[in-house]
């Protein structure tokens, strides 16, 4: 007792023998205990970016829980101080401003006009009536006043509507596309039936060993009907087929819930714009008149929620529920419209996923012909961009009646933000590059526009 510890035999025998103690201790403090002999394992911590960060449902869970609930309190926050805005009546205005002229629709009516125009050019040339060379005339004159006369009209009448006239030109562009895919696959095919025709005739005087194989389905040019060609037409793609792919059935269960779809997110599209979006942009004109560039920032951010939250929905009724609902009624086989685009590391991986339509035409009727000419790969993204870049401000500028050039502005600056991030930029990086570029863009765009819009038709005038 004199040195202060304890006289009973537990303690002196737990004294006695420092090798088993350490033993013990290590055992008792050791999660997983190994024997001596073997090595132990290397473990990294699941937060840490070697371990994949595959272990995070919960935060992935608690992500979109926080985003719900920040977007919910913004919501509620524009409910209380500015009321229900959401009126369906007033959607009606934006197609028309007489309710007895109908200029948009006139326009889609007339594109008729193009497309019969089309096909009989293509059975001209399908009997020899018209060279090739003439043919290609009429087909270039055709497909410039596919895009120059809805422009004109739209310039000239005052009657049409913005909206209106983007839908109308939308239409006209789609046109565009198709018969442009129409006129090469129908030259492809003459060529392909010269070609076989001179073989054909090199080897007249040798036997056939076992016939010809006939392939089931259209032959050119038996394509070349009214049913063929307004199938084409009205089908969900932009590249033309003799034979497009095939579903046996319609599903009616799938069909109906794809139109309740198509249905619920239009009104809630109308809804977000006229309650969410119209307010924040009415409320940004002030800052940019008086350039007070951190009031302008403020509404950017304050409008890239809504914005980019529209623009989703919009993805979503448009190429899911939209275009699948056209599929199932025509029985059109191919539902590739689009890929896993939000899994996009680059810029050119969006560009190739998010509209596959789109890009299936560039593929084939752009991009390869310039390949096969010779044209450098870089060159050829170029063009391909830029070639975009002025449809998106066809469709912008001329419906709004004046030309600022910011939608081509903003597709050409994708040039350099693709080599960007191409060669900085890798996996999740890169991917949160892209998702900035996509929620901050398009919300500049939106303001330029509105902003010029507003200031050539309305600030001035009583």
């Amino acid at each position: 007792m004199c040195d202060g510890q304890p006289s009973f035999p537990a303690w002196n025998a737990f004294r006695l023998r420092p090798t088993a103690n350490a033993v013990l201790f290590s055992f008792l403090l050791t999660p997983c205990f190994s024997l001596p002999t073997q090595v132990p394992q290397t473990t990294g911590s699941l937060l840490s970016s070697a371990s994949g960060l595959q272990q995070l449902p919960g935060i992935l869970n608690w992500c979109v829980v926080m985003l719900v609930l920040s977007n919910a309190r913004l919501f509620l926050e524009n409910l209380i101080k500015y009321g229900i805005l959401v009126d369906p009546i007033q959607v009606i205005s934006l197609f028309l401003k007489d309710p007895y002229s109908w200029p948009s629709l006139c326009l889609v009516i007339v594109s008729n006009v193009f497309v019969l125009a089309a096909l009989h050019i293509e059975k001209k040339l399908a009997v020899g009536s018209l060279s090739e060379r003439i043919g290609s005339i009429l087909h270039t004159l055709n497909l410039l006043t596919i895009l120059c006369f809805p422009a004109l009209v739209v310039l000239a009448v005052t009657s049409i509507t913005p909206v209106g006239a983007v839908l109308a030109l939308a239409t006209h562009t789609i046109l565009f596309l198709k018969l442009f895919s129409f006129k090469d696959v129908n030259r492809w095919c003459r060529e392909k039936r010269q070609a076989k025709a001179a073989r054909s005739r090199s080897a007249s005087g040798s036997q056939k060993a076992n016939g010809e194989v006939t392939l089931s389905g259209v032959s050119y040019p038996a394509n070349l009907t009214y049913k063929d060609m307004y199938y084409f037409i009205f089908a969900p793609t932009l590249c033309y087929e003799l034979n497009f792919p095939r579903s046996p059935r319609i599903r009616k269960r799938f069909l109906l819930r794809r139109l309740f779809e198509m249905l619920f997110f239009l009104q809630l599209l109308v809804g977000l714009i006229q309650q969410w979006m119209v307010p924040t942009i009415q409320n940004s004109m002030k800052p940019f008149r008086d350039m007070d560039y951190s009031r302008i920032i403020e509404r950017l951010l304050k409008l890239a929620v809504p914005n980019h939250l529209i623009w989703l929905i919009f993805f979503y009724w448009f190429f899911h529920s939209s275009l699948n609902v056209i599929a199932e009624v025509m029985q059109f086989g191919d539902r590739e419209f689009y890929r896993d685009w939000w899994n996009s590391e680059s810029v050119t991986y969006f560009w190739q996923n998010w509209n596959i339509p789109v890009h299936k035409w560039c593929l084939r009727h752009f991009y390869k012909p310039m390949m096969k000419r010779g044209v450098g790969k870089w060159t050829a993204q170029v063009a391909v961009f830029l070639a975009s870049a002025f449809f998106h401000e066809y469709l912008v500028s001329v419906p709004l009646k004046m030309f600022r050039l910011w939608a081509f502005m903003g597709m050409a600056a994708q040039i350099p933000l693709a080599w960007f991030v191409g060669r900085f930029l890798r996996g999740n990086y890169g991917n949160a590059a892209v998702w900035i570029s996509l929620i901050i863009g398009q919300p500049i765009a939106v303001l330029m526009y509105v902003h010029d819009y507003y200031v050539l038709n309305y600030e001035g005038n009583p």
